[in-house]
């Protein structure tokens, strides 16, 4: 059921970038970096999403002695895999109207935060971006808004450099998944606790 929850958060975050992808309002840092990548160089905005992970895990462990696991490699393959599936079945259709591109933003906005929660809870192993962002959140003492704001601003420049979108969703999505994230991590810890028993919280700081 940890591997359930798990994989099931993955594809929640995945569905929920795809939304702000077709919101057309601005995509997450991350999202801007990868978009900008296929066009630079073709491939599929999952794959790059794959690869990239590949040369964080990487740094990560380069930089921070911090060492991959399984479920940070499944984490990299599932969610390259999900992202590319759901927008290759067309299954979320373009909203026309400013009115529902901004409500389909936001709720793509909500839907990947829940996801991240989802996947973080069974406590299997973060993916290569959000185990760097808690590595930095516990070894710092930085707050995770704080560490995820700086890394998703540089990551923000180098996508845009590469022709990645950028626009006023972009900058709403580096600033409040941070917060949002922070809440949704011990709403689904306490459901994992409820559910299956586990006890030990993930650490972070809260400010």
């Amino acid at each position: 059921m940890r591997y359930v929850m798990f994989i099931l958060g993955l594809f929640v975050g995945a569905f929920g970038c795809v939304l702000t992808i077709k919101a057309h309002l601005g995509v997450a840092p991350w999202d801007t970096f990868h978009i900008g990548l296929q066009k630079t160089f073709g491939l599929t905005i999952g794959i790059w999403s794959q690869i990239v992970g590949v040369i964080v895990i990487l740094s990560s462990y380069v930089v921070a002695k911090i060492k991959p696991n399984f479920a940070m490699f499944l984490n990299m393959v599932c969610f390259g895999t999900f992202l590319d599936l759901i927008l290759w079945s067309n299954a979320i259709p373009e909203p026309q109207t400013f009115v529902a591109r901004l409500l389909v933003f936001l709720l793509g906005v909500i839907v990947m935060t829940i996801g991240i929660g989802m996947y973080l809870s069974p406590r299997l192993g973060a993916g290569p971006r959000d185990s760097f962002m808690l590595a930095m959140n516990e070894r710092l003492g930085w707050s995770i808004q704080k560490v995820r704001l700086i890394i998703e601003i540089t990551v923000l420049i180098a996508g845009a450099a590469l022709g990645g979108p950028v626009s006023i969703g972009t900058v709403l999505i580096a600033v409040l998944t941070g917060p949002m994230i922070q809440r949704t991590i011990p709403f689904w810890e306490m459901v994992m606790k409820k559910q299956y028993g586990m006890t030990e919280p993930v650490k972070r700081q809260a400010s």
